[in-house]
C-alpha cells in the first residue's frame, strides 16, 4: 500500500497532472498541498471519475489541503485543522484509512527569519507537535505526510552555507523537526536513502531544476509501530519534468499489508 505527498502548487492548474499521476501509479492515498481554491470549488467529480474518494480543506487563493483514497477503500474520522487552534489558514487535515492516521498538513513557509510571519511558523510549529502526539496517543500507526517546509539536514540543501540559518534551515525550524521526530516518529525516506543531492522542491527560476539545486522539503514520517512495514520511500521527479509542473515532486511512501 502506498502513500504520497505532493505540494501541487494550485490544484486548478495542476488538476490533469494529478489525474495522470494518479493513473500512472495507482497510488493508494495521496495528501495534496497549496490547492489554492476555496472549499466550493473543489474538483471532486473528476477526483471520483479517476476512482478516488477525497476529504479536502480548501481555502481560495492560498492554502488547503486534501487526501485522496483510491476506492474502495474509504476515510473515517475526518478531521480538518488543528483542534483548538484557531488558526484561519487551511493547512492540516486527518483521515484514518485502513488502519492507519494520516495527517497532511501543509507547514507554514515563514518567508525569512526576520518576517513577521517567522514567529506564527513556530508558533504553528508548536501547535502541530502537540495535535500529532495526541493523535499518536489515540492511534499508534501513523503517517505525518506534506511540505514541511523545513530541510532537516545540511545534505537536504543544495548550498548548505548559502543556505545557513535561513528560512526552512534555520535551527529553530530543525530543532521542531527533530522534536517530531522525538515523539516517536522517523523520516521514512532516510530509512533507505542516505545519498546526498536528493530533493524534492527545485525553484521554477534559473533552471535549477535541470541543475538539481533543490531542497528537500516534503516528508512522510511513520510512527514506530508502522516502521517495521516500510518497504521504500522515493521520490518522483517525472512530474517536475512535464510541462507546467508544480515546483515540487510527490513523495511516495510503501508499506507491506
Amino acid at each position: 500500500m502506498r502513500f504520497a505527498t505532493w505540494n501541487v502548487n494550485s490544484l486548478k492548474v495542476r488538476l490533469p497532472q494529478v489525474l495522470q499521476w494518479l493513473a500512472d501509479t495507482g497510488v493508494e492515498v495521496l495528501c495534496l498541498q497549496e490547492l489554492k481554491m476555496d472549499q466550493d470549488v473543489f474538483p471532486l467529480a473528476e477526483i471520483e471519475a479517476a476512482g478516488y474518494r477525497a476529504a479536502w480543506f480548501g481555502q481560495k487563493t492560498y492554502n488547503g489541503v486534501a487526501i485522496l483514497v483510491r476506492a474502495p477503500l474509504e476515510m473515517t474520522d475526518v478531521v480538518a485543522g488543528i483542534p483548538g487552534y484557531g488558526d484561519e489558514q487551511r493547512r492540516v487535515i486527518a483521515a484514518t484509512v485502513d488502519g492507519v492516521r494520516v495527517i497532511c498538513g501543509y507547514f507554514v513557509n515563514g518567508e525569512a527569519v526576520d518576517s513577521p510571519k517567522y514567529p506564527y511558523k513556530l508558533e504553528w510549529l508548536s501547535k502541530l507537535e502537540g495535535y500529532v502526539a495526541a493523535e499518536l496517543a489515540k492511534h499508534p500507526n501513523l503517517l505525518l505526510l506534506g511540505d514541511y517546509n523545513i530541510a532537516p539536514e545540511d545534505r537536504d540543501v543544495y548550498d548548505p552555507d548559502g543556505w545557513r540559518e535561513q528560512v526552512l534551515c534555520s535551527t529553530p525550524e530543525r530543532d521542531a523537526f527533530r522534536r517530531l521526530i522525538a515523539l516517536g516518529l522517523s523520516d521514512s525516506f532516510r530509512l533507505f536513502n542516505q545519498e546526498e543531492k536528493q530533493y524534492s522542491w527545485w525553484d521554477y527560476r534559473q533552471m535549477m531544476f535541470r541543475r538539481n539545486k533543490g531542497v528537500r522539503i516534503d516528508h512522510i514520517l511513520v510512527s514506530g509501530a508502522l516502521k517495521p512495514r516500510a518497504q521504500a520511500c522515493e521520490i518522483d521527479k517525472a512530474p517536475r519534468k512535464w510541462e507546467r509542473p508544480s515546483d515540487h515532486t510527490p513523495v511516495v511512501l510503501t508499506l507491506a499489508d
